[in-house]
């Protein structure tokens, strides 16, 4: 199928959901992406944690991918990772991320970008035990963003995982793996508006203060 086919030019949205005024928002950021988080998650959007996390490399070169959210209070967001993972490489590099919120349903996203920091162990540890055992079996068997020989190999890997740690034992938080924490400079809500006349407002820290901006659409 072609992109004429697709008709990808006539493909649009009239954005008439709802609207963000600066009387309606939240005293802080935070308090505020928490309110929209919660709408979301009462919309029944599909991983409404779910967010778009942008890096980049020492020479600049950009990359994205999703990734869930898993803490939000004053002092960021925070989400989990490999550290040898090419996301914790970019962090390290750079100390610099942006993070996107893409809540479609509702015609809204709000973006994060500030400086990183990594999350301290005992709150990673604490993450770490609310976690299903799958997905710490799998933590400790995949070599994130390294190549692999094939399938077998994992699916190899996680047997091994699987057998040092048995069925039911405790099974601890791997030296490789953690949060890093996204300590925001700018944070913008964006609801869509018809004829692309959207409401864009942000919170923006600039000495020791926060301000509210509006944005041109």
């Amino acid at each position: 199928m072609s992109a004429e086919n697709i008709a990808l030019p006539a493909m649009r949205v009239s954005y008439e959901v709802g609207a963000l005024d600066e009387s309606e928002l939240a005293d802080t950021w935070h308090a505020q992406l928490l309110r929209w988080l919660e709408d979301a998650t009462g919309a029944g959007l599909v991983e409404p944690n779910a967010m778009v996390l942008a890096t980049a490399d020492a020479k600049g070169r950009p990359s994205s991918r999703s990734v869930l959210c898993k803490g939000i209070d004053e002092r960021g967001i925070v989400f989990y990772t490999n550290y040898t993972s090419n996301k914790s490489h970019d962090l390290r590099s750079t100390r610099y991320a942006s993070a996107t919120f893409p809540w479609y349903g509702l015609h809204r996203q709000v973006h994060v970008r500030g400086q990183v920091e990594k999350v301290d162990l005992a709150e990673t540890a604490e993450y770490w035990a609310q976690r299903p055992r799958g997905s710490q079996l799998g933590a400790w068997a995949s070599p994130q963003s390294t190549v692999v020989s094939g399938r077998n190999s994992l699916e190899s890997s996680l047997a091994g995982v699987e057998r040092q740690f048995g069925e039911d034992g405790p099974i601890p938080v791997p030296p490789h793996w953690g949060g890093w924490r996204i300590r925001p400079e700018e944070v913008e809500f964006w609801q869509g508006r018809r004829d692309r006349m959207h409401d864009r407002l942000r919170f923006r820290h600039r000495h020791e203060a926060w301000n509210i901006e509006r944005l041109a659409p």
